[in-house]
């Protein structure tokens, strides 16, 4: 079943000498439940096009739907919604709340949506996350690694549509990398959780189901 659908999304910046055109139609699907990596150097529209399929940033034109809806018809309260509800943010750097412990920043956007905590389904978030040892710590009193599990929960709280991660393991070591990479198969294959990932790192990339390749703005492979 198709859950992502982009056709010919384009994003330019600027105008005459300063254009920059950082997507340029830019066109595929995705189905429920895969895990994609979204590989290219640094400028290649990797960012650009995550931040477009979060409803982030709006495209100079084309279309993004998910789930069938097209996103970009959205009003800005529905939008406000869609972001929180439907869409799992994966920050390089865990982007985490410094005065509140791992549980409050695991479970921070089912707060600020007024929904209650399940504490079951937290307890086995955070036995996946292998952070019950860590429930009351303050991000400071964590590890990277560790931070960025807590960073992925948070994600994952709200059982989104799908998981948008932006270079998860940018700002790791190759252990920890290694880590959040597993967790995040594990919670592709045992959650059937749509994810995609932008990666500058072909090995990581390749623990994906597909990989797609950009380059200036366009997709130049896919595997």
């Amino acid at each position: 079943m198709e859950i992502l659908k982009v056709e010919n999304l384009t994003k330019i910046y600027g105008k005459n000498e300063t254009k920059v055109v950082a997507l340029d139609h830019v066109s595929f699907s995705v189905l429920k439940g895969e895990f994609v990596a979204i590989v290219g150097a640094s400028g290649s529209g990797k960012s650009t096009l995550l931040h477009l399929i979060g409803g982030l940033d709006e495209p100079t034109s084309g279309k993004v739907y998910l789930d069938g809806e097209d996103i970009y018809k959205f009003n800005d309260d529905k939008m406000a919604i869609f972001r929180r509800r439907q869409v799992g943010l994966i920050y390089q750097f865990y982007n985490l709340i410094p005065i509140l412990n791992v549980e409050e920043n695991i479970t921070l956007p089912l707060a600020l949506d007024n929904r209650e905590i399940d504490k079951d389904n937290l307890n086995q978030m955070l036995k996946l996350l292998g952070l019950e040892k860590r429930r009351y710590h303050l991000p400071n009193e964590l590890s990277g690694g560790q931070q960025q599990r807590c960073s992925i929960g948070r994600a994952l709280i709200t059982n989104p549509t799908i998981i948008l991660a932006d270079e998860p393991t940018g700002n790791l070591d190759t252990k920890s990398s290694d880590e959040i990479v597993a967790l995040l198969k594990k919670t592709n294959k045992e959650l059937k959780q749509t994810i995609i990932m932008i990666t500058h790192n072909m090995e990581i990339a390749k623990c994906a189901d597909r990989v797609i390749k950009l380059e200036d703005g366009k997709i130049v492979k896919e595997d």
